[in-house]
């Protein structure tokens, strides 16, 4: 028998859908950039453009974000990993949930974490999102700095130097094209493998046996 909890709200599932389609983009155009002499897929000075207005369209929509949490009261503890007093109580969590995912999944067992609304994330989901939305506004930035040096010298300077704001960027790039991969695999452990891809791409609800 399956349960149903509505845990993605419409906004949400839209900010996630641009999301998806800038970190397509960026991801694309910004390996064409750095990587055109190798193999060329678009020019140079197009991939430039293309990147360009999707850092700025994914700069917006992490503000929106930002806004429609505070304005709704959606509380940002959920991308709290633990809260003073509660360390322990999330070590165990996270262990229990780690020892699923390498083993209780495969053998069937039910997922210790049942999802709620004011507590959707599991222990590991916690701390991967935490750091994306922690380093999401530092790629941001870096990423307008790169757009305009002239404009944020004053930045570069006091970060080192264009070349520290480039390896910022990159290294972070990197960490985000490997949050991607892992993410894309554990969106197939649900219930079926579309259940949490279709919860969050269209009804909202997740289905949990």
């Amino acid at each position: 028998m399956k349960d149903k909890v509505y845990l993605h709200p419409l906004p949400v599932r839209i900010w996630h859908w641009v999301n998806a389609i800038c970190f397509f983009f960026l991801l694309l155009t910004g390996l064409q950039m750095r990587y055109g002499d190798v193999v060329t897929i678009i020019p140079f000075r197009t991939a430039v453009t293309i990147h360009n207005i999707f850092g700025f369209l994914l700069a917006a929509n992490f503000l929106l974000w930002a806004i429609y949490y505070h304005v709704t009261g959606k509380v940002f503890s959920l991308y709290i990993p633990a809260k003073p007093g509660q360390i322990g109580i999330f070590l165990k969590s996270l262990i229990r949930q780690s020892i699923y995912y390498g083993y209780g999944l495969l053998i069937g067992e039910r997922n210790p974490h049942e999802p709620k609304p004011e507590n959707k994330f599991n222990p590991l989901q916690k701390i991967s999102y935490h750091f994306v939305m922690l380093f999401m506004p530092i790629q941001i930035l870096t990423g307008f700095m790169l757009w305009n040096p002239s404009y944020f010298s004053r930045w570069i300077d006091l970060l080192g130097g264009i070349l520290t704001v480039d390896t910022i960027h990159v290294f972070l790039t990197i960490f985000y094209l490997a949050f991607i991969v892992v993410h894309l695999y554990f969106a197939t452990l649900g219930p079926t493998f579309f259940s949490h891809i279709k919860a969050m791409f269209i009804t909202g609800y997740e289905e949990e046996h």
